[in-house]
């Protein structure tokens, strides 16, 4: 029995083997927390409920928003162009909540009218995009779009895409948005760990062994060059008066990543630890400063996040994975949270609180 347990524990944890499929929907929201998700609904579980109708609120409103889908997804430097970096951003981030926000209806609701919402934004992005430029494009496109690759993922096997369509959004993803994510991915801060997350999920979408293994092998290499002995996340802290919110920032598309690897794969990346260093120790750092943003050493005055929005989305999500309570203690009060801003890693982190049980 003890042999049996061990060999069944390595091949849980272990890269995506040769010869394996994947599973749909599997990359940030698997079946099975799909199922979970919905009988906490079904038997009328707080937070559950609410955060439900959050959704279901969010996603009616898409069904009066255009797309805004553009050729070329040009986005200037922030800090060379903040006005123009902000509203050329804007075109992907809202048609990819929007997507994402019916997508997940969709799953939990079994309403077709939500799917077909959800692929007309993602269509519009496949028959349109063919390009992204600017200093920033890169970056935006992959923060951004991983809520679209999310939402393909989800009404993958919806009956009202069709395959020609199905077929043209999968070289919208290789072509385009894997490629904006592959360009960063190798960066030293915030960039690479978004052009990871990015990465993974469309690497998982496209049935890519090979680069979710990839992907999964970044994360571990550098891990020491992100986190300090101190448990600070020194590429971020440099900020100046943005330390905090860059170290979240950071951290955020770190765990998504992991997330969707230990769906994908069973390895579990949240206990990983490079030259004594972990997630757990630069969230826990993380924590304390957005309890106390006053101590913060990196900076005099930081810009300061609150339960209800920075870090309240990532600590929401993490309070499920680590089962900290004082995780939970932050972000309670701000519960239902939802992020419907510019990035897209832990987007609805109260009505799908991810879990390792």
């Amino acid at each position: 029995m003890k042999t049996y347990l061990t060999i069944l524990l390595l091949v849980m944890t272990m890269p995506l083997a040769l010869g394996q499929k994947f599973s749909y929907p599997g990359g940030m929201h698997t079946a099975a927390q799909i199922r979970e998700t919905k009988q906490k609904i079904k038997k009328k579980e707080a937070p559950y409920t609410a955060a439900y109708q959050q959704l279901l609120q969010l996603a009616d409103s898409a069904f009066s928003h255009p797309d805004h889908a553009l050729a070329d997804y040009s986005v200037p430097g922030f800090y060379v162009d903040a006005q123009g970096h902000r509203r050329n951003s804007r075109a992907l981030q809202s048609d990819a909540f929007d997507a994402y926000a019916c997508a997940l209806a969709f799953q939990l609701s079994g309403d077709r009218k939500y799917a077909r919402e959800a692929i007309r934004f993602l269509n519009a992005w496949a028959h349109k995009n063919t390009t992204y430029s600017d200093a920033d494009g890169s970056l935006v496109m992959a923060y951004s779009g991983t809520a679209m690759v999310i939402a393909a993922d989800l009404v993958r096997d919806a009956k009202d895409w069709s395959a020609e369509d199905k077929a043209l959004y999968e070289k919208w993803v290789a072509n385009v948005y894997k490629k904006a994510c592959d360009e960063i991915r190798n960066r030293k801060n915030n960039w690479a760990d978004w052009g990871r997350l990015g990465s993974i999920l469309a690497s998982h979408y496209l049935g890519d062994r090979a680069e979710v293994n990839e992907n999964i092998r970044l994360i571990k290499s550098d891990l020491s060059d992100k986190i300090a002995a101190d448990a600070s996340m020194p590429h971020e802290t440099r900020r100046g008066a943005n330390g905090i919110w860059y170290t979240y920032f950071s951290l955020a598309p770190i765990t998504a990543a992991c997330w969707v690897a230990y769906n994908v794969t069973g390895e579990n990346l949240f206990e990983y630890s490079q030259d004594g260093r972990n997630l757990k120790m630069a969230l826990d750092y993380l924590l304390k400063y957005a309890k106390d943003p006053d101590s913060w050493p990196w900076f005099d005055k930081p810009n300061k996040g609150a339960p209800d929005r920075w870090p309240g989305y990532l600590f929401e999500a993490m309070a499920g994975i680590y089962e900290d309570p004082q995780y939970a203690e932050y972000s309670r009060p701000a519960q239902p949270i939802v992020n419907p801003l510019h990035h897209f890693a832990w987007t609805f982190p109260t009505l799908m609180k991810p879990s390792l049980k």
